[in-house]
């Protein structure tokens, strides 16, 4: 970290200025969070300037990310992600994520009914299939690719019945969720995100006239203060439907799976003694987050001994709550015993994830069936692990080896 000579805004001091790029950390092999905890060193202001990507403030301490997270009055989520899109750019919000109260719930309640506690265990029962057919495909071969053989198949097939789409689209849907998230060609994001909107509304033109029990059914007759929704609403809800359904959860599981391979104390801790599942969920959510979010400033605001202006767009990188010594000791460790932590991997306020139920459903059935058959696994010796950052990180490939012999074929 360094103080930065170039421009900045007049009401940014300059000891606030940092050179700091959130989508690139100068990261060699895979501990993304890890190397985000470089800005709580000493030296680093708890809340920053960096005139990277469009410039913007970074929070760095617990208490403010989940301030600015809580914080509706003076935080918008209109915008993100930064930098922040140029008007001729913008697209349809992203209805309930980019819409502040009241008018939030409004279209939060539409998707809550399929994430209810009912509906979560039903599709838990799905995955559990899902999970041993996919494993039970490869366990014997004594290795697997796990972003592209069972991260992004698993959670993405239980989205797919979610909304009644056919497995055969999620190629093209993942494809383009992989640039929207990821690219760092801001013209080829653009050109992802419209497709995935324009797929979107294809499918709820077909659900309006052959409507089926299904999300999307729900979304095309729904009402909004006794209108139906207009399609400009529909697109903003149908690409945040697709992005967070084909990929949030394929990126956690690929930082569990890291951790579990390069861990083999904590591998043999969780295959002996199953009721620690639920625990070590909630520990490897705290120290493995993946999302960066943000806010843009809604009227001028003192926050974290700076001032904040109108428009000013506000970075939250969510691994930095979890990694705070002030809230978590000892927070790079990971403890499966440790006292259920209460981390903001999940977002927080109003905006905070409404699948989280699912996640963790979904994570905890991954880790039981995994450690069931495959106990003992270990990442490629010549692989050479990376991660991605944009609005969320991933790691791109992990190729996992263990022996045949030592695996199990449970019923």
């Amino acid at each position: 970290m360094k103080q930065q000579s170039v421009e900045y805004p007049p009401h940014v001091h300059a000891s606030r200025v940092l050179d700091f790029d959130i989508y690139d950390l100068g990261l060699a092999g895979a501990e993304y969070q890890a190397a985000l905890r470089r800005l709580q060193e000493p030296d680093v202001p708890e809340v920053f300037w960096t005139v990277r990507n469009g410039g913007h403030w970074v929070v760095t301490r617990s208490t403010e990310i989940n301030a600015v997270l809580s914080d509706t009055a003076h935080f918008s989520s209109r915008y993100i992600s930064v930098p922040k899109p140029p008007p001729e750019r913008e697209m349809p919000p992203l209805k309930p994520l980019q819409v502040d109260p009241p008018d939030h719930m409004k279209y939060r309640n539409l998707l809550m009914a399929a994430l209810s506690p009912k509906a979560v265990q039903g599709l838990g029962e799905n995955a559990r299939v899902l999970a041993i057919e996919l494993i039970e495909g490869f366990r014997a071969r004594g290795e697997c690719e796990f972003v592209s053989e069972f991260a992004q198949h698993l959670p993405v097939a239980i989205f797919l019945n979610i909304v009644d789409l056919p497995e055969s689209d999620r190629p093209y849907l993942t494809q383009l969720t992989e640039v929207v998230v990821r690219s760092d060609d801001e013209s080829q994001r653009q050109s992802a995100l419209q497709k995935i909107g324009a797929y979107g509304m294809q499918k709820i033109r077909e659900r309006r006239a052959h409507p089926g029990s299904d999300l999307i059914s729900s979304l095309a007759t729904a009402k909004v203060d006794g209108e139906e929704l207009d399609d400009f609403a529909l697109t903003g809800m149908m690409t945040l439907l697709l992005l967070a359904g084909l990929d949030t959860v394929a990126s956690m599981m690929g930082f569990f799976a890291r951790f579990l391979a390069t861990n083999p104390d904590h591998r043999r801790q969780l295959a002996s003694n199953p009721a620690l599942m639920q625990n070590a969920v909630e520990e490897l959510l705290r120290r493995y987050p993946i999302a960066n979010l943000a806010r843009v400033v809604k009227e001028d605001v003192e926050f974290g001994g700076v001032a904040m202006k109108a428009g000013d767009m506000v970075v939250v990188p969510t691994a930095l709550d979890g990694l705070d010594d002030r809230k978590f000791s000892d927070p790079l460790k990971v403890d499966f015993n440790r006292e259920k932590p209460i981390h903001a991997t999940f977002g927080g306020g109003v905006h905070r994830c409404m699948g989280s139920m699912l996640a963790r459903t979904e994570l905890r059935v991954f880790l039981d069936e995994w450690l069931k058959r495959i106990p003992d696994f270990q990442i490629s010796p010549d692989a050479d692990v990376k991660v991605s950052v944009r609005s969320v990180a991933t790691i791109t490939s992990l190729p996992l080896v263990w022996n045949p012999a030592e695996t199990h074929s449970v019923p």
